[in-house]
């Protein structure tokens, strides 16, 4: 039995720990209300295939595709069945390894990506870059790298 009296936090941690944990939860509320709203469709689901965009021949491993896209495997399958139905993701067993199965976007999937990024990324500008100074964005995405790497070590975070 552990028996260590836990490290609480003072009044300025506690304020600090609040409006990050009210700035994740907002932000990721806003940003999915925009998708569904302009292109019928979470943000998640946009992460996908914006992530499938961007890899060599539009083509990931499943586990993959759900470590960049930050998601689990499970949350990874039931999404990309539901863009198989909209014909934007097609998977297929991976030919070098039957084990694996990898996920393509499909033109009609690029499509969906192309129209859709411009507003997504103008509500990003407009929640998270705009408001700040671009020291500020410096720092954000130091502390967002190093409370990323104390989640997951071994996780590769953009820079």
């Amino acid at each position: 039995m552990d028996t260590h009296e836990p490290r609480w936090l003072n009044a300025e941690e506690k304020q600090t720990w609040l409006s990050l944990a009210a700035m994740v939860i907002n932000l990721s509320n806003a940003l999915d209300t925009q998708l569904q709203r302009d292109a019928g469709i979470s943000h998640f689901e946009y992460q996908v295939l914006a992530t499938l965009s961007e890899a060599t021949e539009r083509t990931l491993r499943m586990s993959e595709l759900a470590l960049l896209a930050n998601g689990s495997l499970s949350r990874l399958s039931h999404v990309v069945k539901r863009l198989e139905k909209q014909g934007w993701v097609h998977r297929t067993p991976d030919p070098d390894n039957g084990r694996y199965t990898l996920a393509l976007l499909t033109e009609a999937g690029r499509d969906k990506v192309a129209a859709t990024a411009p507003g997504h990324v103008e509500e990003v500008r407009r929640l998270v870059l705009d408001p700040l100074t671009q020291t500020q964005q410096r720092t954000l995405r130091t502390i967002g790298h190093r409370i990323n790497q104390a989640i997951d070590p071994a996780a590769t975070c953009p820079r």
